[in-house]
């Protein structure tokens, strides 16, 4: 099975197959095992231990940058000079690359933190993917159309385990996750406790975190990915975001309480993708790409095809043929073996799982022009198995 190598800085190699895709580390350094890691230290045991190991800290705080690659912090040391300063070792301080989970994108990566689980046991599989008991496509982060939280994600997440076992547990973030399904279902445990400023959300996180005699608090800021999406991470309001976050995480390091430990990390990276026919190819405009596909799911950079009854094998022969030196392209029993959504796949999930699984490698997408033109015009994208998508910072502070 591939992985990425020691040094996240070393050569690329080329890919040569769907097998050669560097699946996440998972069990010893994806987003899954941060928080197993982090309350194994605290004196919880789980039912689904990790190889990541954490120095253990009563108190701990995980503030998550959506959309902040290993690679894009390592590039901008002048726009986030405290960041940059924990991606090393120092004395109270220490920073290094993990993975994100597959597909590398929001819903399925907050999913796997608060979880503690691998996409094919949570089962947010991607940012749409087909509902088997209607057949419809299912956004996992808008929740549309409606479906039972519950039913679709059943495993408790570890903010509720950690409560559980008497840590004082709660989640920092704005005001509108509250009652979203996404959060009920991933993010929940403890007491929400909504702001609408990143300066409040570091003030009360740092409180909340002082507030028991072990805690865990976790929160958010979601406005670095949301500008790397309309305006590209080369782009000035980018870079603007970057330097107000790195703000925010020194806020929040200077403050902690004695006996904490502060991880700070993030979902996914990304990569802006040109403006041309090359690097956007139109799914709603090509008929090869479309010919015996019933659904189109996920999104530009990681794809679930599902085929008409019949046309799985036709479908994933075709789009090798089409994308296949741009893209990693896998069935879904070689995607599902090869280890991409981890080592285990429930089979309530399989058939959430595309006939067809394909995440680029090139700096290309399947955008789908009709179907899906606010995602189709993004600049910023994410999803696949790249460094640039896949590596995320574990960037550590103590008291």
């Amino acid at each position: 099975m591939a992985g990425y190598a020691v040094d996240p800085a070393s050569a690329w190699p080329e890919p040569l197959d769907f097998a050669t895709a560097p699946v996440p580390q998972y069990g010893t350094g994806a987003l899954a095992d941060l928080l197993p890691a982090i309350t194994a230290g605290q004196g919880l045991t789980h039912g689904n231990p990790t190889g990541l190991e954490l120095a253990s800290a009563d108190r701990a705080c995980v503030f998550l940058i959506d959309g902040l690659g290993w690679e894009l912090l390592r590039a901008h040391p002048d726009e986030a000079p405290f960041l940059t300063s924990l991606l090393g070792t120092s004395m109270n301080g220490t920073g290094r690359p993990m993975t994100a989970c597959f597909p590398s994108t929001t819903a399925t990566s907050l999913a796997s933190v608060g979880t503690g689980l691998p996409p094919g046991v949570h089962g947010l599989a991607g940012y749409t993917c087909q509902d088997p008991d209607t057949g419809a496509l299912m956004n996992q982060l808008r929740w549309q159309p409606w479906t039972d939280p519950y039913a679709w994600q059943p495993y408790p997440t570890v903010f509720q385990q950690a409560h559980a076992a008497g840590i004082h547990t709660c989640q920092v973030s704005a005001p509108n996750f509250e009652r979203t399904p996404l959060t009920e279902i991933a993010l929940s445990g403890g007491t929400f406790h909504g702001r609408l400023s990143g300066e409040d959300r570091m003030d009360l996180a740092a409180e909340q975190l002082a507030a028991g005699d072990r805690s865990l608090v976790y929160t958010y800021y979601s406005e670095v990915d949301g500008k790397g999406h309309r305006y590209g991470v080369d782009s000035d309001a980018w870079r603007g975001q970057l330097m107000y976050v790195d703000r925010l995480a020194e806020r929040l390091a200077e403050q902690l309480p004695p006996r904490s430990a502060l991880y700070i990390t993030a979902d996914h990276g990304m990569i802006d993708i040109p403006f041309d026919p090359e690097s956007r190819v139109d799914f709603d405009e090509d008929w090869e790409l479309s010919a015996g596909v019933r659904l189109l799911g996920g999104e530009g950079r990681c794809r679930h095809v599902y085929a008409h009854p019949g046309a799985a094998d036709d479908v994933l022969a075709v789009w090798r043929e089409v994308v296949g030196e741009q893209m990693w392209v896998a069935g879904r029993e070689e995607a599902i073996a090869a280890g991409w959504f981890g080592p285990h796949v429930d089979d309530r999930v399989r058939g959430r799982i595309g006939d067809v699984v394909a995440a680029a490698h090139a700096d290309m997408v399947i955008i789908a022009s009709q179907n899906e033109p606010r995602e189709s015009a993004m600049v910023g994208m994410h999803g696949s198995m790249t460094p640039v998508e896949q590596l995320v910072p574990l960037l550590e502070v103590r008291t």
